[in-house]
């Protein structure tokens, strides 16, 4: 029989309290429990499940069904992982499980365990961790001045890796289960496409450019197919299907952080593509393989050879290289310009890419599959950048082919009324 200091402890009612039971002085029982040598308490109104509420008390479970749940919940983390296993370990363990992945997800992964490493919160016991310890844990992240997108990034892994733990039944909710955007303050400047007019200015002064002028076929090729930079690196002569000017995409060409270069198929399925060239695109080409100069022999990597560029120890160009140049062509043209260009990267020439495309009124599903998007919301998520100018354009072409339509009626002796009557200034 439940006893404290030899006495029976009951509650106002005379029923028994068991151990860990207490009744406050404000009439709340409390259940006091320990974890990790610390003292947890919970509370309810109620002993008892058919205990009445009391009076402007909000709902809620009854003390022992309280203790029901707790101890389920312990019986669930009893196993050789439940409340021993920490943050870090959970991560660690659900890396292993994804096997396949790519070299650069590979990467991501490992900068994720680094991080975590370094903080306090790798040590905590995943059966502690609660959903407001998660939020918290993010908002310290961002006080403490990383990124959102670094954020999101360890985000990405810590969640599904705390989902394993529930799917393997070691805790019993994911406390990381909800949406970032409720907790953070998203400071990313988000990434825009320069516009058509800046696009031009830019490859032109390239194209004049005594020093970077040898890059512009590469510039242009980017700015007008929305090729990713990894898959531009990788394009080999073989890929150029020069007679019936196609552009065959199927892997991209990425360098390790160990200086090792690989072969990767495309970031998604969609990503493997046959893109048909322009007839600019297709004069870019051919003037990239007249002036090619290979070094002999040329390096094979993972079966692949002919690469379109080569750097001065003879390896194929990679992402790092061509950022370097377009950073370094933007800041020649703002030295000599008043009007200074945006940063622009290979990603901002793909986007550019995407931006003209969907302003010029290209199908969705055709802009999906140029672009090599596994989503469509991701190519339609480029629509919503266009913008008051766009609006008007659109609004204005929609007009003059209501009136081209209204004069065709008119000649053919039809009296329809279309109304067309929209101005713009």
């Amino acid at each position: 029989m439940p006893r404290s200091g030899g006495k029976i402890r009951r509650d106002s009612k005379h029923r028994i309290l068991r151990p860990g039971e207490s009744v406050r002085s404000d009439g709340k029982y409390q259940f006091k429990y320990q974890m990790n040598g610390k003292a947890h308490f919970f509370y309810s109104w109620r002993l008892e499940a058919n205990d009445p509420l009391p009076a402007g008390k909000m709902p809620c479970l009854s003390l022992r069904e309280l203790e029901k749940q707790h101890r389920r919940d312990i019986e669930t983390l009893s196993g050789p992982e439940g409340l021993t296993m920490s943050v870090l370990d959970l991560v660690e363990r659900y890396i292993k499980t994804k096997t396949g992945v790519k070299y650069s997800t590979q990467e991501g992964y490992q900068t994720v365990v680094n991080t975590l490493k370094q903080l306090d919160f790798s040590a905590r016991k995943i059966a502690t961790v609660k959903r407001s310890d998660a939020k918290l844990f993010l908002i310290g992240l961002q006080d403490s001045g990383k990124s959102y997108s670094s954020i999101h990034t360890i985000r990405g892994v810590l969640r599904p890796a705390f989902q394993m733990a529930v799917d393997d039944e070691v805790i019993r909710l994911n406390p990381f289960d909800f949406q970032m955007a409720s907790v953070l303050i998203d400071d990313r400047g988000r990434r825009e496409a320069i516009s058509k007019k800046e696009m031009e200015k830019f490859l032109k002064f390239v194209h004049d450019d005594n020093c970077y002028y040898k890059y512009y076929e590469a510039f242009y090729i980017l700015f007008h197919t929305g090729l990713r930079i990894s898959e531009f690196c990788g394009l080999t002569v073989k890929d150029l299907d020069m007679e019936k000017r196609i552009l065959n995409v199927d892997h991209q060409l990425q360098r390790r952080g160990d200086s090792r270069y690989i072969i990767e198929t495309t970031k998604t399925n969609a990503g493997t593509r046959r893109i048909p060239m322009t007839g600019d695109v297709y004069a870019c080409f051919q003037s990239i393989l007249e002036s090619r100069r290979p070094p002999k022999p040329e390096p094979m990597i993972e079966g692949y050879t002919g690469f379109l560029y080569y750097d001065k120890n003879g390896k194929p160009l990679v992402a790092l290289h061509w950022e370097h140049y377009f950073r370094n062509a933007v800041n020649r043209y703002n030295e000599i310009y008043r009007v200074q260009m945006p940063a622009i990267t290979p990603h901002v020439c793909r986007h550019t890419y995407c931006s003209n495309m969907a302003r010029a009124g290209m199908n969705p599903k055709t802009l999906q599959y140029l672009m090599g998007h596994s989503d469509i919301s991701v190519t339609m998520n480029t629509y919503t950048h266009l913008g008051l100018e766009d609006a008007e354009n659109e609004l204005r072409r929609l007009s003059e082919i209501n009136s081209a339509r209204a004069e065709l009626d008119r000649l053919n002796g039809k009296d329809f009324s279309i109304e067309s009557n929209v101005k713009f200034g």
